[in-house]
């Protein structure tokens, strides 16, 4: 798909999560650090499992962004349930890749699979504090 047809709305919001998984990976390997237990095994899961996290929330604002240009209600459907399916195996590989190769720590790689749940969280207060748009 050309970066030009993905949807503004598509674009802000996988940039709304990505930044959202910078600070609280910062925060996390600042924890790593106080409690002595950093080394470069937590930097690698923390990198593998936040860049799995910005995709799989790309992945699914275009998926959702396919489904609703879809005129065939149930293309959509299908499309949207074959993306999820799709979207889960690879963030269960990327727990299995952190549970098992020694390069990466158990525990920074699935923590920040939180993370994008987290930012959604804080995109819901926001808006319901301003109610409407959190960016603007």
């Amino acid at each position: 798909m050309d970066i030009n047809k993905i949807d503004k709305t598509v674009l802000k919001e996988t940039a709304f999560i990505a930044i959202w998984m910078l600070i609280f990976s910062g925060i996390m390997q600042a924890v790593f650090l106080i409690i002595q237990k950093w080394d470069y095994t937590v930097l690698l899961g923390n990198l593998l499992s936040g860049v799995m996290g910005v995709l799989n929330f790309l992945l699914l604002g275009l998926t959702v962004q396919k489904a609703v240009n879809s005129e065939d209600e149930k293309y959509a459907k299908t499309l949207m349930k074959s993306s999820q399916a799709i979207r889960l195996v690879m963030i269960f590989g990327v727990a299995i890749l952190g549970a098992t190769v020694p390069c990466f720590d158990l525990w920074a790689t699935l923590i920040p699979l939180l993370f994008p749940r987290i930012a959604i969280v804080i995109r819901q207060i926001l808006l319901n504090r301003k109610g409407g748009d959190a960016n603007g």
